[in-house]
């Protein structure tokens, strides 16, 4: 699957780089909910996807910090 792709991908990745993700997608995440707002925003299923990749990241950043204690 390609969710399954993805979360190995975040996996592989260090906790500075999930950082910068989160960030990214975050912004990205205001930007969609502003385009939303003003009725610029075609895809709205883009939203959802956003914000389960948000949560995607926190997990992850969350299982590495208790891996390293």
């Amino acid at each position: 699957m390609k969710t399954n792709k993805y979360v190995e991908d975040l996996k592989n990745k260090s906790v500075a780089e999930l950082s910068e993700d989160l960030v990214a997608a975050k912004k990205e995440l205001f930007n969609l909910r502003f385009q939303n707002a003003t009725n610029q925003l075609d895809n709205t299923s883009r939203i959802k996807e956003v914000r389960k990749n948000i949560a995607r990241i926190q997990t992850v950043i969350t299982e590495q910090a208790k891996a390293s204690k």
